[in-house]
């Protein structure tokens, strides 16, 4: 699609404007600018000198698997140095000065950019112990510091070297070592530019990494050398764009929507920028609305989202990215939803709390997309007051096999695809339901990443297996047969209703081919959502006992064949022999930030037929 615009094009590549200068009408007059002075005198008081990144953190995931050790000081120096720099955009008073050169200077002198997990050159093989100084990785943090320092350069480069003279040249010379030369000379997978099936299938790290790759570019380079950027991006991101199905739907999940069509949006518009009127008909290509519009049909209410694969149900605010894509696109709801989300967290009203994500709040250029689309957002969202976002539609997704429904006080995410997902969960035919816009019956995310989240023995991880979704074990209290990874681990015989207010499938297969499960021939599965609730109904031809777990964050009390989750709904269960529910102790950092102390598994057995009633 890209590579055929740009070859009916005669446009030469052009040197973009990326911000406005500092010192300028735009900033003088940002609204908001207090915000981010305010923000910058707390990092001076509380992060003015760089965190340590020294050798035995790198090594902590060498050794251990331990990614936070060193992820945690390596994100905060790129989140201050950002938080500094629109400070000193903002104040336009100097003071920020010194702290912004250290953290450049720091940045510079890091042996590596590429995160210890990230150490690789050839896709999908173990990380390697320390980094080769000499041939740089580009991942998808090397690309976004790579960003960060150029466009820094963009917006303070002269004051910073009247601070410190020679310092600008440095900061250009890494960004161009480690970023801009492999980008043209090297093959990382995620380029996506050849046919090479070890490229395959493609995910966020090419939108993502391609996206900073030009604004690296497009801040330091002038325009006539940007061509070979704007060709090798073009072919990249054709390769993702073409993975996606026509319904838009991300199989990473909602979550990682932000670092796939968002970071799509961005490179598309500064590839736009960059070769003027060259590529404006991708706008109004379906796909792409679609894909801008998925997060839409994923949101729930408040700050809440349908997650599968590696989510959190609290997958972020919208915010200035969202909005600059519905405007392109066309999308009212998702303009709508940006608007007031932004309101929300500018003007104290938002009691959602954000997933914990280390990479959050590290793109600088973000922070410029935000505070001067700022004003407009406030704006849309005073001429919206007292409305709420408008409905999203019932949606089935058949490209990854995702269905959302709404009906009364219930939402409903049923999921009838395959576990080879990007982000897998082993969760086939898992469902997910909120009432009256909080969780009931959860699915419960990812918990940090270490070494073993992206390894053979992924699968290993209690919250990727399908015991810990909303899904049958098989001989629970022998074999206790769960769901296998992969393309052949799939729904069969889906079935979706006409009004799409539920579906069926047959969930066997992602037990693993005939008689991985002895005697298990089907598992059909039929969810219905009604204005009155969820009706879930399965049955089986396996012979002998079955336990269907149903996770929830509200605690389970058993009355019978009625579980009262907490005193937000209930569950009568027909068919089934024995009913007993688990707590879950829930200490990982990065589910805390989602969920309380405690999450409960309940446990329905049945032979051959049960059925479940949510209110």
């Amino acid at each position: 699609m890209l590579r055929e615009l740009l070859a009916k094009s005669a446009v030469s590549p052009r040197k973009p404007k990326l911000a406005p200068p500092v010192g300028g009408a735009a900033w003088r007059t940002l609204p908001g600018a207090e915000r981010l002075i305010a923000a910058g005198d707390e990092a001076l008081r509380s992060a003015g000198t760089p965190p340590a990144l020294p050798l035995s953190l790198w090594l902590a995931y060498t050794e251990r698997g331990d990614r936070t050790a060193y992820e945690t000081p390596y994100f905060a120096r790129r989140s201050t140095l950002c938080t500094l720099v629109m400070a000193e955009c903002a104040a336009d008073s100097g003071r920020y000065l010194p702290a912004i050169a250290d953290y450049v200077w720091a940045i510079c002198e890091e042996s590596a950019w590429q995160l210890p997990a990230h150490n690789v050159y050839v896709r999908d093989t173990p990380a390697l112990p320390l980094p080769d100084c000499s041939s740089p990785v580009i991942d998808l943090f090397a690309a976004e510091t790579g960003a960060l320092l150029a466009l820094t350069h963009t917006l303070l480069g002269r004051r910073l070297d009247a601070y410190a003279p020679g310092l600008s040249r440095r900061l250009r010379a890494q960004v161009r070592r480690r970023v801009l030369r492999p980008y043209l000379r090297e093959h990382f997978w995620w380029m996506a530019d050849t046919d090479d099936p070890k490229d395959r299938p493609v995910c966020n790290w090419t939108s993502w990494c391609t996206q900073n790759v030009l604004l690296a570019a497009a801040a330091l380079l002038p325009g006539r050398a940007l061509g070979p950027y704007v060709e090798k991006a073009a072919a990249g991101l054709d390769s993702f764009l073409a993975e996606y199905g026509p319904d838009g739907c991300c199989d990473e999940g909602a979550q990682y929507y932000g670092h796939a069509a968002l970071t799509l949006y961005n490179a598309l518009e500064l590839l736009c920028r960059i070769v003027p009127g060259a590529l404006e008909p991708v706008w109004q290509e379906p796909k792409l609305r679609n894909m801008a519009e998925y997060i839409v049909h994923m949101h729930v209410a408040g700050p809440w989202y349908l997650n599968f694969a590696d989510c959190s149900p609290l997958a972020g605010r919208r915010g200035a990215r969202e909005y600059l894509f519905a405007k392109r696109v066309g999308s009212e709801p998702l303009r709508a939803l940006a608007a007031l989300d932004m309101a929300a967290s500018v003007r104290g009203e938002d009691a959602g709390r954000n997933p914990a994500d280390n990479a959050g709040g590290i793109s600088l250029y973000e922070r410029v997309q935000t505070a001067f689309a700022q004003a407009e957002m406030l704006a849309e969202a005073d001429r919206r007051k007292g409305l709420s976002v408008p409905a999203a539609p019932d949606i089935w997704y058949p490209s990854v096999g995702v269905l959302s429904v709404r009906r009364g006080a219930y939402a409903l995410g049923a999921k009838a695809g395959c576990n080879a997902d990007s982000h897998n969960h082993n969760d086939t035919g898992s469902v997910i339901l909120y009432k009256d816009g909080l969780p009931l019956l959860i699915d419960v995310g990812v918990e940090s990443y270490t070494a073993k989240t992206f390894s053979d023995r992924r699968y290993e991880i209690w919250t990727m297996q399908s015991s810990w979704h909303n899904l049958p074990e098989f001989a629970p209290d022998g074999g206790a047969w769960q769901q296998l990874p992969g393309q052949a681990a799939r729904a069969e015989r889906v079935q979706v209703d006409p009004d799409l207010g539920g579906m069926s499938m047959d969930i066997a297969a992602a037990y693993g081919p005939q008689g991985a499960v002895p005697g298990l021939g089907y598992y059909r599965r039929r969810v219905r959502l009604e204005p009155s609730g969820l009706r879930l109904m399965d049955e089986t031809d396996f012979p002998g006992v079955v336990a269907l777990s149903l996770m929830s964050a509200e605690k389970p009390a058993i009355e019978g064949n009625t579980i009262r989750f907490g005193t937000l709904g209930q569950a009568a269960v027909t068919g089934g022999s024995r009913i007993i529910w688990e707590a879950v102790p829930i200490r990982d950092e990065r589910l805390r930030a989602t969920w309380p102390e405690t999450l409960y598994r309940t446990r329905v057995y049945f032979t051959g037929a049960v059925r479940i009633d949510v209110r």
